[in-house]
Order: structure tokens, then C-alpha cells, then sequence
């Protein structure tokens, strides 16, 4: 199944197409929405483009691909997005543009990912939050996910050492499950 449709009261999460530029541009160029992820904001309409290409569209041709676009019912726009690696951590990622913060669309968007994520069968996901973030983490703890351990990384490209807290939700029931990759490979690391 690749990036199966989903619907929920107030969403539609969909594959971004190449329609979607300029309110893919909108998300990725604000600064304050891009603090904490591990990129720069992009400048221009080419940049999102490329954005798209090498994060989107380059995903959407794999079998297996969670890359969402979150967008209002009301409209079909998207406002955000919420993806899921493909590989041993499974991990949970998501944005919202700064306007529709606080109205619980991102709980919404990731329940609903997470939901399908365990119909077809994916074991467990998780997510991590730069520490300066907690409402990352509140999004991670209202869809059921349980805090496991901290870590630092010297995120790039910006180059900065962030300490990050890993969450996890095991879908397949095995509780004891802890993805211990980030513990392992990280110098410093603590509960």
C-alpha cells in the first residue's frame, strides 16, 4: 500500500502533488515552523519544487510510503504534513503551518496515520523532539505514544547539538519493544 488516502471529521491526508506548491512553499519557508526541524527554511518556489521531488515524489514510487499532506476537508489545501520513515525506527514526523497551531489538527492527522500504520501491519513507531519543543511531544503523547529515554545529536545541516526525547508506541502489542538505535549510537544519553 503506498500513502493510502484517509479521511477523519476534519481532514483529508493525501499524496502532495505537484499542484500543491505553493501552499507546500507556505509551510516550508516559515521560519518559526521550521525551528525545530533539521532543515532550513526554503526561499523560493524552486526549492520547494526540488523539496517535493526529493522528499515526496521520490517516496511515492517506493511500495511502501506514509508521506502525507494534511489537509482541511473543507478546501482539500494542504496545511501540513505528517510522514513516516521507511526503515527500522519507523519514524513519526509531522508539520503544521503556524495559523492552524492549537486546534488539535495535528493529533487528528498523526491518530489517523498511526491508525493505519497498525491495519497494515507496522510493528511500532517512533518519534523524537528537540527538548526546546514539548508541543511536539504533547502531539506524540495525545496519540498514545510513551516517553522511553533522551539523547544528543549534532543535527545537520544546521550543525547544532540538540538533545532530543524519543517516544514509542508499540501497534503490535509487544509492550517491552524499545528501538534503542538513538540510545545506542548516542554518547550521551539518559531516562
Amino acid at each position: 500500500m503506498n500513502t493510502p488516502r484517509l479521511e477523519t471529521e476534519r481532514l483529508i491526508l493525501r499524496k502532495f502533488t505537484e499542484d500543491d506548491m505553493d501552499d507546500l512553499y507556505l509551510l516550508l519557508s516559515d521560519e518559526e515552523v521550521n525551528t525545530f526541524l533539521p532543515w532550513y527554511p526554503v526561499k523560493n518556489l524552486e526549492e520547494t519544487k526540488a523539496f517535493y521531488e526529493a522528499r515526496y515524489a521520490a517516496n511515492y514510487e517506493k511500495a511502501h510510503a506514509y508521506d502525507y499532506a494534511v489537509c482541511l476537508k473543507e478546501n482539500n489545501v494542504p496545511v501540513g504534513y505528517v510522514n513516516v520513515k521507511m526503515d527500522d525506527s519507523y519514524d513519526l514526523g509531522y508539520g503544521l503551518r503556524r495559523e492552524f497551531w492549537r486546534r488539535g489538527i495535528m493529533t487528528e492527522a498523526a491518530g489517523a496515520v498511526t491508525a493505519q500504520l497498525k491495519r497494515d501491519g507496522i510493528p511500532y513507531i517512533t518519534a523524537t523532539h528537540d527538548v526546546n519543543n514539548p508541543r511536539s511531544g504533547g502531539v506524540m503523547q495525545r496519540i498514545g505514544m510513551t516517553y522511553q529515554y533522551s539523547y544528543e545529536e549534532l543535527v545537520q545541516p544546521k550543525n547544532v547539538l540538540v538533545t532530543f526525547r524519543m517516544y514509542q508506541k508499540n501497534l503490535d502489542g509487544n509492550h517491552d519493544r524499545v528501538y534503542r538505535k538513538y540510545w545506542n549510537v548516542s554518547e550521551v544519553h539518559f531516562v
